[in-house]
């Protein structure tokens, strides 16, 4: 099979899409198929920097992780990151292109096709199987005009469409149903199958409603997937893991504050699987307490979250866990959120201009209109943070648009050394006691060596049992990728799903 293409469409945002483009990403790998994943267009705020530091969205990440191939920014041409209700950065090809509004933005979708096309073919040329995702539904009819991400992509490529339903919300016959019956004729004899995601139940009992959904829509369905239990990072803020899991008091106790505009909260996927970590999203003053680790994470927006944990007395309740003995970590814009001050003279984030920070650390911020996007390894400074972690190197990526100055009563976290072993800059901050400390490296705690011995740091200042011992997160992460493709193996009929990449099954209403 050479240059065949697969696109998993929706009836809705969050139906699984992403994961099961996942899985039939690794299904051909293990297939012996060269395979990669692709978007069109993104709108996440989780996004990643490739190896030769362009942005693309984290979806497509792990979908290449599943397909075993690198991440690459053409897999995801279009990115959009929401700055506010009616407005986003447009990133292409990885770069960035400006701020956009929705009206602005549809009126340049059609300069984007060409964008679109010329990032689909490339990977093309260089694969067996292409694995397209669609975005939200392509039954949204006010949007059909210029599409790029639904259907429109889909008759671009010549691209099949499986259509996904979500039976675990509930409707999702009539999902399938009306998304159907919304499209033109020519987009309807585009779907080839019909996918029942997240099922819980007798599937005898669901039997009649497929053939009565099949002789409605004159479409099969393909498949019917068990509801799982994958650990699989995913796109949207309302994934599962920003829910609070189980709680065991003998677990080392961490808070990730969630903020309105969070970016890249898979920066914490790792903590979140550890088995002697308790890890919980709070939006609360009352429920910061007085954790073992509290974690400012990333935003789109530093100022904007800055003046909403202020609003909300929020910034008082991570003072006072402060002054009770957790310690507090930031990451890029939550590290800044530490400082002293946060200055953006050229209004690159808001009409707001400056800002007091928390005033943890001795740093000032100031926002500049160059974005700063790159892999970085670091060597984390076991003299400034802690002598028993040794001196570890740590890998991650960095996506800000502000620079830090250090005062005098704060130390770097890192430095940035060369391919001769010398400094070329310093990196982060860590309070005099060692308590508060910051980073601008997304993806810090994906690092094993640096999680376990912080993790031990932890537990050894509050007391906590010893910590679990578990395989590597390259390990972990394999084994859920291994259990998400027999999953989804054993539930569609993939024979026919090969054909109709193949071209050999034609729609038969």
């Amino acid at each position: 099979m050479k240059n065949r293409s697969l696109m998993l469409q929706g009836t809705a945002s969050s139906v699984g899409k992403s994961v099961l483009t996942a899985a039939f990403c690794r299904i051909f790998k293990e297939d012996g198929y060269r395979v990669v994943p692709f978007k069109s267009q993104n709108m996440a705020l989780n996004s990643f920097i490739t190896d030769d530091g362009l942005e693309m969205g984290r979806a497509q990440v792990f979908q290449a992780e599943a397909a075993g191939v690198t991440p690459k920014a053409g897999m995801n041409p279009i990115l959009l990151k929401p700055t506010g209700e009616k407005e986003a950065q447009v990133i292409i090809n990885g770069k960035v292109f400006g701020n956009m509004n929705a009206s602005e933005y549809h009126a340049f979708k059609p300069e984007l096709k060409t964008i679109v096309h010329k990032a689909y073919n490339q990977l093309r040329k260089d694969s067996d199987i292409v694995v397209i995702e669609g975005a939200g539904s392509p039954a949204e009819i006010n949007l059909k005009k210029n599409d790029i991400v639904n259907m429109g992509m889909a008759k671009m490529v010549n691209a099949p469409v499986i259509l996904v339903g979500d039976i675990d919300r509930g409707g999702v016959f009539a999902s399938i149903y009306g998304t159907v019956m919304l499209l033109d004729e020519d987009e309807r004899r585009q779907i080839k199958g019909v996918l029942i995601n997240k099922f819980r139940g007798d599937l005898e009992i669901l039997k009649p409603g497929l053939k009565q959904l099949e002789d409605l829509i004159g479409i099969p369905v393909l498949g019917v997937i068990p509801y799982g239990k994958f650990d699989i990072e995913e796109e949207d803020g309302e994934a599962e893991r920003l829910k609070h899991k189980s709680y065991n008091e003998n677990n080392i106790d961490i808070r990730v504050i969630r903020l309105p505009r969070i970016s890249n909260f898979t920066d914490f996927h790792w903590l979140a699987t550890h088995p002697s970590v308790n890890l919980q999203y709070i939006d609360k003053a009352e429920e910061v307490g007085t954790p073992d680790l509290l974690i400012i994470p990333g935003t789109k927006n530093t100022l904007a979250d800055l003046e909403f944990l202020k609003e909300n007395e929020i910034d008082r309740a991570i003072l006072k866990a402060r002054n009770e003995g957790a310690m507090i970590a930031g990451i890029c814009g939550g590290f800044q959120m530490l400082g002293k001050k946060l200055l953006d003279p050229h209004m690159v984030e808001s009409k707001i201009g400056e800002l007091d920070g928390l005033g943890l650390l001795d740093v000032e911020t100031t926002f500049f209109k160059e974005k700063m996007t790159t892999q970085t390894s670091a060597e984390v400074l076991a003299d400034n943070f802690y002598k028993d972690m040794g001196s570890i190197k740590v890998n991650g990526y960095e996506i800000h648009m502000g620079k830090t100055c250090l005062g005098s009563n704060t130390r770097s976290f890192a430095v940035i050394k060369d391919e001769n072993e010398l400094p070329v800059r310093w990196e982060g901050a860590v309070s005099e006691d060692k308590r508060v400390w910051g980073t601008y490296l997304h993806g810090i705690f994906d690092n094993e060596e640096f999680n376990r011995e912080l993790l031990q740091v932890v537990a050894n200042n509050s007391g906590a049992e010893n910590m679990e011992l578990r395989e590597s997160f390259a390990e972990y992460k394999e084994k859920q990728y291994r259990l998400l493709a027999d999953t989804v193996r054993e539930s569609v009929d993939l024979e026919s799903i090969y054909a109709i990449m193949e071209g050999e099954c034609e729609w038969s209403s």
